[in-house]
């Protein structure tokens, strides 16, 4: 388990978010981690899933999303990666602000940065990569 990379792909389907959640969950569950931290890790991973199929690949179900899953003794590392042309981070708005807080959208990098010690992006030419770093307790 440990040591090991595991690699999912699925088609923008946001209906394929639970079906990753127990990919995740049996190759995490013999660790015997924290079941707050799995709480978290599975929260942050779903909304980062939903942004990849919804705001990545706009929802084509021809486009996929590869999912890519770490572990080391002191932390678990998940790759995201969908074919979308990307965002700049810096331009989401703060879902804390008063005007935004009735908004349907814009909640899921804050969530995420909530949750977990490193969220980054990587951008290539044929997509965009989520990084989400959780240090084991």
């Amino acid at each position: 388990m440990l040591n090991k990379s595991y690699q999912k792909i699925i088609n923008s389907d946001p209906n394929l978010i639970p079906e990753v959640n127990d990919f995740i969950f049996e190759i995490l569950n013999p660790l015997k981690i924290d079941n707050d931290l799995l709480a978290n890790l599975n929260l942050a991973i779903s909304e980062g899933l939903s942004n990849a199929i919804v705001h990545g690949n706009k929802l084509d179900p021809k486009k996929n999303v590869v999912i890519t899953l770490k572990c080391f003794e002191d932390k678990i590392e998940v790759s995201i990666k969908d074919n979308g042309n990307g965002f700049n981070p810096n331009e989401v708005p703060d879902p804390t602000n008063p005007e935004n807080l009735l908004k349907d959208s814009g909640r899921g990098i804050y969530i995420m940065k909530s949750f977990i010690e490193e969220v980054k992006y990587n951008f290539f030419d044929d997509g965009t990569e989520l990084m989400l770093v959780f240090k084991l307790r």
